[in-house]
């Protein structure tokens, strides 16, 4: 990246941006999340129709906890690094240059794991439809709106309590 460059909206060196760590999920959930780097690039830009974050994942961090989506595409892009796709298909390896997609309501959580050595960044591109939910199949969690924001809940609707 060139962070020594400057440079004016609607160009912008990602390298700038806040780099937000960790996620959201309820507390039993964080673990090998925790530590996840994203920089929204979308936001930044003012994108409205889709969203762009630029991902680290340093060795042994997970992008999220398995997960698919109701009404949302989801593409990723390797910029550097090795990440693990795992898919309800089985695992595959990932290096730079490689892409995958995700299309939405397929039921086919995916996660990225880097399993290697150094940090791994990618592009994460998806579309922002108000009304996508979020399955986790691989436990008991879900994401739904409540009062019209996001929440988390288990698979029975109940609430997670606030963290």
């Amino acid at each position: 990246m060139t962070s020594h460059a400057k440079l004016t909206l609607p160009a912008l060196d990602p390298e700038r941006l806040e780099t937000k760590l960790g996620t959201t999920y309820p507390a039993q959930f964080k673990e090998g999340v925790e530590t996840r780097q994203k920089r929204v690039i979308g936001d930044a830009l003012g994108l409205s129709q889709y969203g762009v974050n630029l991902i680290c994942l340093a060795p042994g961090v997970m992008s999220s906890q398995r997960h698919c989506h109701t009404h949302e595409d989801e593409f990723i892009y390797v910029l550097e690094g090795q990440l693990t796709l795992v898919t309800d298909e089985g695992e595959q390896e990932l290096g730079p240059g490689m892409v995958a997609g995700f299309p939405a309501a397929t039921g086919n959580g995916h996660h990225l794991i880097n399993r290697g050595n150094g940090d791994a960044q990618y592009l994460e591109v998806g579309s922002r439809d108000g009304d996508d939910g979020v399955d986790y199949p691989d436990i008991d969690l879900i994401r739904r709106k409540k009062d019209g924001q996001p929440a988390f809940f288990h698979k029975d609707a109940t609430p997670y309590e606030e963290t």
